[in-house]
């Protein structure tokens, strides 16, 4: 269902719309609500009252939480998801309890159900503060990584891009890699790096980064800072497009702009038309034409397919364009053992 508001309401919908879910519900017995938006703690509280205590209600936010949780397999990936869900309960803790306050009664007292509330919130921030203090050990490992990489002269490329646009398939035919590749939302949470070597001797180390989602919550951009860093320090960033997805312009269009939020609209990108095997002969002349007219701020675009591997040398020979000259000799040196690229 959808609805047309000027603001949300109290309860997210509006009287009416409210009247047309419960109904929905009696005829078909639904036990959960999604909202695709973030809701108010007391938003999702004076829902969960209007629908019933029998039916659970979601916003965007828990559930892109709850993809996460999934995912997520190393000890970073899952303290940088605890985090986020810790963040994100933190304030929903409030109404938990409030069936226990009337146990307490008379002036200047204190009813158990507040107690708990309290206790709850202490436990949770203590809980807050020690992830983030874990996930800082983990940001300053990264930086000492990238530190090495700055003193080894390698270039990092960044292979950034919408959820499930291909990077992990697109990283495995680049590098030769091994990494889990599947047809699923945020299938990679971790950064994976592997090394290259571009057409003209240099070697680079290509990292696989998250996927991004339209209206991407604020608690995931800010758990997930230590991996998105990663991006920050690559020398090119290549956005991974989807052009099989009718909407393909817009995920561009939201992949900029968190890149944008992230200080990164400036730096060099090279766009990989991924899937273009799929793709008819006249589809790939027209959409090649589009994603390189001038209004396309002069971004090199290149068609590529990471299941048939076409379009990855000339994706690679954009990237080494991008990186251009200034690779020092030590890159040069280093490409020895790194996938080559003929």
């Amino acid at each position: 269902m959808s609805q047309q508001l000027d603001a949300p309401s109290q309860t997210y919908v509006g009287k009416g719309k409210l009247d047309e879910i419960r109904e929905a519900r009696r005829e078909a017995g639904f036990d959960s609500v999604i909202c695709d938006d973030e809701l108010t703690p007391t938003q999702q509280r004076n829902l969960e009252r209007a629908l019933g205590e029998q039916v659970k209600t979601l916003d965007r936010t828990a559930l892109i939480l709850d993809v996460f949780a999934r995912r997520a397999r190393t000890r970073e990936g899952r303290l940088q998801v605890e985090l986020a869900q810790a963040e994100y309960l933190l304030p929903r803790l409030a109404g938990q309890w409030s069936h226990l306050e009337r146990l307490g009664g008379g002036v200047g007292t204190r009813g158990p159900g507040e107690t708990q509330i309290e206790t709850d919130r202490r436990l949770a921030g203590r809980r807050i503060q020690r992830l983030k203090a874990e996930l800082e050990q983990v940001r300053r490992r990264r930086a000492q990584h990238r530190a090495r990489r700055r003193r080894q002269a390698m270039p990092v490329v960044a292979l950034v891009g919408y959820t499930n646009a291909g990077k992990s398939s697109l990283l495995n035919a680049l590098a030769g890699a091994d990494v889990d590749a599947r047809d699923q939302l945020f299938s990679t949470l971790d950064p994976v790096t592997r090394s290259v070597r571009l057409p003209d001797g240099t070697a680079a180390l290509f990292t696989d980064t998250v996927g991004f989602i339209a209206k991407l919550p604020t608690t995931l951009v800010a758990a997930f800072r230590a991996t998105l860093e990663e991006a920050q320090d690559a020398a090119v960033l290549v956005h991974v497009v989807d052009i099989l997805r009718p909407n393909a312009a817009e995920r561009v269009e939201v992949v900029e702009d968190i890149l944008d939020s992230l200080d990164l609209s400036g730096a060099p990108r090279v766009l990989a038309l991924n899937k273009a095997d799929l793709l008819a002969p006249e589809a790939s002349a027209a959409l090649r034409e589009a994603y390189t007219s001038p209004g396309a701020d002069g971004v090199a675009a290149v068609l590529t397919s990471a299941v048939s591997g076409a379009g990855l040398r000339g994706l690679m020979d954009a990237v080494a364009a991008q990186i251009g000259d200034n690779a020092p000799p030590a890159s040069r040196l280093a490409a020895k053992g790194a996938r080559a690229w003929r």
